[in-house]
């Protein structure tokens, strides 16, 4: 089982182009908190990332960042000259359009914005194993990301019939090929669970347990599996991951459990055996305790306001 591939299939991800600029000297634009994770690709010039907490980092062209937890933040050339305020930005267009902005000076600077969107909440631990700010520097095989987003934007130009689903896959690859770039680059012990799919011993025994987590899990059965003692897996496993690999089976389970209530019309307690629990009840309790709501409350409730964070995101402010 490709772990990354299960995962990102179910998270229902989304996202679109929200602006193209082309910016000249002095300029300074400033982005309000969004609930969804902002991309920035400089593909001329160069800019300042501002973060609300202080933090600063210089951008050049070809490089990528991704804003993932959406706090405020603001790029420029000159931070004493007039912000522009993106949510002032009139667009009556879902077409992309070019927004020019800042004096006729050089250096002359493009900026392509966008969005990763996650409509469901309960998988979205893929975005919050991400650092808050993911900086991509362009690399030797780096031309994937600028042909990405150069059809992206093109595609954006003009309103033709699929336009929003070809958006939304290319905004898939593009996420998918960032996740790629970003595993690449962690040490051992970083990045969770995403990181440890890598991991020779670790990386098999997480496809197991997404393969099976209905199966009673020991340590000392998938330390086995993985040609590791019981004890060393044990270290190892919580070192990669995290967390211990009885609490990884608690959540993987509970995430299943919350994507089949979600997506099928299966009797709770099918789904709690399903899931590894021999009673409704046991499974209720602790389905509870996990997510805070019952499982037929979870059902409804998700089922109500399914794709609603999605849609939202999709609006450019």
């Amino acid at each position: 089982m490709d772990i990354l591939a299960q995962v990102l299939d179910r998270v229902r991800l989304g996202g679109s182009l929200l602006f193209h600029f082309e910016l000249g000297h002095p300029w300074h634009l400033e982005l309000p908190e969004r609930r969804y994770a902002l991309f920035h690709y400089v593909s001329e010039g160069s800019a300042t990332l501002a973060l609300e907490h202080g933090q600063e980092i210089q951008m050049s062209e070809g490089d990528f960042v991704v804003i993932t937890r959406g706090e405020p933040h603001a790029f420029y050339s000159d931070r004493r000259a007039k912000p522009l305020r993106i949510m002032d930005i009139d667009r009556p267009s879902p077409r992309l359009g070019v927004v020019r902005h800042g004096g006729r000076a050089k250096p002359l600077s493009t900026m392509i914005c966008g969005n990763f969107t996650v409509s469901r909440p309960l998988f979205g631990s893929v975005l919050e194993l991400l650092p808050p700010v993911l900086l991509l520097k362009p690399t030797a095989d780096a031309g994937w990301l600028e042909a990405i987003l150069r059809r992206m934007v093109s595609e954006a130009a003009f309103e033709r019939p699929g336009q929003r689903v070809a958006l939304s896959r290319l905004t898939e690859v593009l996420f998918v090929e960032v996740l790629r770039s970003w595993i690449a680059s962690l040490s051992p012990g970083e990045g969770g669970w995403l990181g440890a799919i890598s991991d020779p011993h670790i990386g098999p025994a997480l496809r197991l347990i997404h393969e099976n987590p209905e199966r009673p899990w020991t340590l000392s059965d998938l330390g086995q599996r993985v040609g590791l003692g019981r004890s060393v897996f044990s270290a190892r496993f919580t070192k990669l991951v995290g967390q211990s690999m009885h609490r990884y089976v608690i959540e993987r389970r509970m995430a299943e459990a919350g994507f089949l209530l979600e997506t099928s019309d299966e009797p709770i307690a099918r789904i709690a055996s399903r899931v590894g629990y021999e009673t409704a009840a046991a499974f209720s309790k602790l389905f509870h305790r996990h997510h805070g709501l019952s499982p037929g409350r979870y059902r409804a409730a998700r089922r109500s306001d399914s794709g609603a964070d999605a849609q939202e995101a999709a609006v450019a402010d």
